[in-house]
C-alpha cells in the first residue's frame, strides 16, 4: 500500500513542474497581446502609427483614412445622394456605389468602424452629408 501511494506521489510531483512551465509559457505568450496602451481617441488613429513604423512603406490603401475607390463590378448596393440627404450608414469594409447628381464613385469603407466623417472627403460637392461607418459582422464574432 505504501509503495502505491509513494508511486502516485512522485507522478503528481513530476506533473506539477510541467504544469507549471505550460502556465509560464500561456502567460509569457498573452501578455504580449496588450504590450502597450492606446491612446487615441477611440482607436481611430493608432493604427496608422503601426503602418507609418513597418520597416516596408505603406500603401496608399493603407494610408486613406477614409477607405479606397473599388472597381466598377465591386459594388453591392447603389447609394443615391439627393439634396435631403444628411447621412449615409455603411458597415466597415462593404463597397458601395454613391450617386450625387450626375457623378457615381465605387468606394470601399476600409477604415475603422464607428468612425464619422463628412462624404465631401470622398466626393466634392456634398458637404452636409455625414458618413457612419459600422461595425463589420465579419469581425464582431456573432
Amino acid at each position: 500500500m505504501t509503495s502505491r501511494t509513494g508511486t502516485l506521489r512522485r507522478a503528481r510531483t513530476y506533473r506539477r513542474p510541467a504544469r507549471i512551465a505550460v502556465a509560464t509559457l500561456i502567460l509569457a505568450a498573452t501578455a504580449g497581446a496588450s504590450a502597450h496602451t492606446d491612446y487615441s481617441e477611440n482607436g481611430s488613429t493608432h493604427w496608422l502609427e503601426h503602418v507609418q513604423a513597418s520597416p516596408n512603406p505603406a500603401s496608399e490603401r493603407q494610408l486613406a483614412p477614409y477607405g479606397h475607390a473599388a472597381p466598377a463590378a465591386a459594388p453591392g448596393r447603389v447609394i443615391v445622394v439627393g439634396k435631403d440627404t444628411r447621412y449615409l450608414n455603411v458597415e466597415q469594409l462593404e463597397t458601395v456605389a454613391i450617386r450625387s447628381g450626375d457623378q457615381t464613385v465605387n468606394w470601399t469603407f476600409d477604415t475603422m468602424p464607428r468612425r464619422s466623417f463628412p462624404l465631401s472627403k470622398i466626393i466634392p460637392g456634398t458637404d452636409g452629408v455625414t458618413v457612419y461607418v459600422a461595425e463589420s459582422p465579419l469581425y464582431s464574432g456573432r
